[in-house]
């Protein structure tokens, strides 16, 4: 029972964190993101995706619909976002002593750690 809740809560806070990024983007939109992107070569339409792993797949995970598939997704973008951001600070100290991209590596990991476990039994549909 407590494994479940452990999972329930992990889903939760991945998932409203991630959110807010996503509702950011909502409101503000990609501009930024679409510069990124082109930077690197990239179309930007594929800027979009963000909509997808910041918004969709976290509502999803708060669910528990297939938690393994989207927090997959997460993990892609996150791996995406320390790509685009954050791959010159990987091995720098952030402004109060912090690794640089701690939070970026706490949203892979926390994603990571929801791929290998599922959602536990409150989901919507386990896995």
């Amino acid at each position: 029972m407590t494994e479940n809740i452990g999972k329930l809560i992990l889903r939760i806070m991945l998932g409203s964190l991630m959110l807010f990024h996503g509702v950011n983007k909502m409101q503000h939109g990609i501009a930024f993101i679409k510069g990124l992107v082109a930077a690197q070569g990239l179309p930007e339409v594929l800027a979009y995706g963000v909509y997808a792993g910041e918004v969709l797949a976290p509502v999803l995970l708060i669910l528990g619909w297939r938690s393994r598939i989207w927090a997959g997704l997460i993990a892609v973008n996150m791996l995406v976002v320390i790509y685009l951001t954050q791959l010159g600070a990987f091995l720098k100290l952030g402004a109060h002593g912090s690794w640089a991209v701690e939070l970026q590596m706490f949203y892979l990991f926390s994603a990571l750690a929801i791929v290998f476990l599922g959602s536990g039994k409150f989901a919507l549909r386990r896995d």
